[in-house]
């Protein structure tokens, strides 16, 4: 329709064609289209606005104030309905008056809103595509932060120990556990010289080890850890030459032994004594630490097996050597903490290796073998676990005291562990028994007050080695009675060892160890080429089919005898006299008599020596022999007398 506002600017129209529209197949086809003034339009509906909504204010006023006069609190809801369709009506008055004076005008822009309060109702519908499934609203959302702020409150309910699985190592200790940094491979290393291989992903319900070797050959494993990129393992035993395999065992690199005639340790150039632990570097793949009964800490480079990197030597009080038992590095590498038999903590700089950063002598009882030293997450705190049956925490910053420490703890071996959990609020350790002691248990406190907040009842055997690994969520034990245990939560864990649980065991195949070798000579003459083997299958079908190979053994005949087979003691002579010679028990003990027991027969029936000398054997003269009773009544009077 034409504005009233844009008909002296408008141009004429010509009609549209008829035929063309029959052609087209549509009325209104080639139509000129018009051209307006906008700025007119625009300023016409401005206006047009303005008025309404003065007129729709002061109908409301007006409302308002016989409300206010009535006074009456319960008419208040009918006279407001009666406003909005006063003002309804009024509003489609001025239209349909405006209308009528300007036919051609037709409303500009949204509709006006609603006045009052429009109420839902339940066959409104959702505007939009439907919620994905899952959707969670902004309640259940703020629930959810809720639970997510308890648990953070509550460090207790992240600790993964509603499942276990159990691997079995071997009947002794398991002295050392090494996981990798992606939690695909676990490695055991205990007191029997062997180190197992474990691997989640390929491993069955089973639970067997894919590799076990001996690479110390007869010395007990002391650490293994793998390095930064989980491609080497570093193997410290009790000989004094630590050992880098590759992720499948074979040996990668060897420590040099050193010389021990030379009174300065750092004048050799590798350990002179049995090795008591050993780290890798956190940021360098190639670097790794060794501590020694030697006297000395030596970092070392995967790439020169000649000589040490670099050599520590820690010192008492009054500048003798201690025995470091146990050394570690910062989590950035720039600090190497030792352990050391006379109770304190030692920390160098790793690129000064003269004077100590830190160190406190009155850390542990002296005499002791400080088992364990490892840093937390965030490189403020170290943690210790001494040999006098105390777990420790230290502020770095403040090295001379404890910031917490507890007692009570019992350690028996000179690994036992400690570690913190992933977000650094909990520290672990086990506890060792005596046999038929009771259950070594795992100890959980928190970082804060050192407060025991958990213990899991392990097994009845002391705990040694324990490992929490941050991308798993699983705890790792090893225990005194050769098991490695994993605690894992199906829902907080992930992978690991709930890749190995839910497959089912291999079945054991007999026709694998039916399989003859197979020699392979592609080189042979044909009269001498074995046909080549088929698969186990094909070759039991093929077998089955063959009457020789396909029968089954006769069962052995009880009793004389059955189908045409004679039995165990049948009648023939030769069974007949094997029974017997096997049942004659005469004692042959005297010879003599034995042989005199046929002396009878053989006078009488004489068959096998006398008739061969019949002819020329002479006639056999015995001399008499008087019995004792005809010489004692021969003998005279004096001489039967006794003298």
């Amino acid at each position: 329709m034409e504005q009233p506002g844009a008909d002296s600017d408008a141009e004429p129209v010509a009609g549209p064609d008829p035929e063309l529209a029959a052609t087209m197949g549509f009325s209104g086809f080639g139509k000129k289209a018009r051209t307006f003034d906008f700025n007119a339009m625009f300023e016409q509906t401005r206006r047009t606005a303005v008025e309404r909504s003065r007129k729709v204010l002061d109908r409301e006023k007006e409302a308002a104030q016989k409300e206010e006069e009535s006074g009456s609190h319960d008419a208040v809801s009918p006279k407001a309905a009666s406003s909005h369709t006063i003002v309804r009506t009024t509003s489609e008055d001025s239209d349909s008056s405006e209308s009528e004076d300007s036919s051609d005008e037709e409303l500009i822009g949204p509709p006006l809103p609603p006045q009052g309060p429009v109420e839902k109702t339940e066959d409104d519908e959702l505007i939009g595509p439907p919620l994905p499934p899952g959707y969670k609203g902004s309640d259940e959302e703020e629930e959810e932060e809720d639970e997510m702020q308890e648990e953070d409150e509550h460090p207790v309910k992240k600790i993964p120990d509603s499942h276990e699985i159990t691997l079995h190592h071997g009947t002794k200790t398991v002295s050392a556990l090494g996981l990798d940094p992606s939690g695909a491979r676990l490695i055991t290393g205990g007191f029997d010289y062997d180190v197992r291989f474990w691997d989640f992903a390929g491993m069955d319900a089973s639970l067997q080890a894919f590799r076990s070797l001996q690479p110390c050959e007869c010395h007990q494993i002391r650490s293994l850890q793998y390095s930064s990129t989980g491609d080497v393992i570093l193997v410290v035993s009790g000989n004094s030459q630590a050992k880098v395999l590759d992720r499948d065992g074979f040996p990668v690199m060897e420590c040099v032994k050193g010389d021990q005639y030379i009174v300065d340790m750092a004048n050799t150039k590798g350990h002179t004594a049995m090795l008591n632990s050993g780290c890798w570097h956190p940021k360098i793949k190639e670097e790794f630490l060794t501590c020694s009964n030697d006297g000395t800490v030596r970092t070392w480079d995967v790439n020169n097996d000649k000589k040490h990197k670099g050599v520590f030597k820690p010192r008492s009080a009054q500048g003798k050597r201690v025995i470091p038992t146990c050394c570690t590095y910062s989590r950035d590498g720039k600090l190497i903490a030792a352990g050391c038999q006379d109770g304190s903590i030692q920390i160098w700089d790793r690129n000064m290796n003269v004077h100590t950063k830190f160190h406190c002598r009155q850390a542990h009882a002296p005499g002791t073998d400080t088992s364990c030293l490892t840093f937390s997450y965030d490189g403020t705190a170290l943690a210790s676990r001494g040999g006098d049956d105390t777990l420790k925490i230290w502020d770095i910053r403040q090295f001379k005291t404890p910031v917490n420490s507890v007692t009570g703890l019992p350690s028996f071996f000179p690994m036992t562990d400690c570690c913190f959990s992933p977000d650094d609020k909990l520290l672990v350790t086990g506890t060792s028994v005596k046999k038929g002691g009771g259950h070594g248990k795992l100890l959980f406190f928190e970082r804060e007050t050192f407060k025991k907040v958990y213990e899991i009842d392990v097994t009845d055997a002391s705990v040694v080695r324990c490992l929490w690994h941050p991308k798993l969520n699983q705890i790792m034990v090893g225990t005194g009675n050769g098991l490695a245990k994993v605690y894992y939560d199906p829902i907080k864990s992930q992978r690991g060892a709930k890749l190995c649980v839910v497959k089912t065991k291999r079945k054991e195949r007999q026709a694998e160890t039916l399989t003859q070798d197979y020699i392979i000579t592609p080189h042979a003459l044909p009269m001498f080429r074995e046909p080549r083997q088929r698969s186990t299958r094909k070759q039991l079908e093929k077998d089955r089919l063959d009457p020789m190979k396909s029968h089954k053994p006769e069962p052995p005949v009880a009793g004389p005898g059955r189908g045409g087979r004679v039995g165990t003691h049948g009648g023939t002579l030769s069974s007949y006299i094997v029974k017997n010679i096997a049942l004659d028990k005469t004692d042959d003990s005297n010879p003599r008599e034995a042989i005199l027991r046929h002396a009878k027969e053989a006078e009488e029936n004489p068959y096998w020596v006398a008739p061969a000398y019949s002819k020329t054997q002479p006639t056999t003269v015995f001399a008499e022999v008087e019995s004792d009773e005809d010489e004692t009544d021969d003998k005279p009077e004096w001489k039967k007398r006794k003298i």
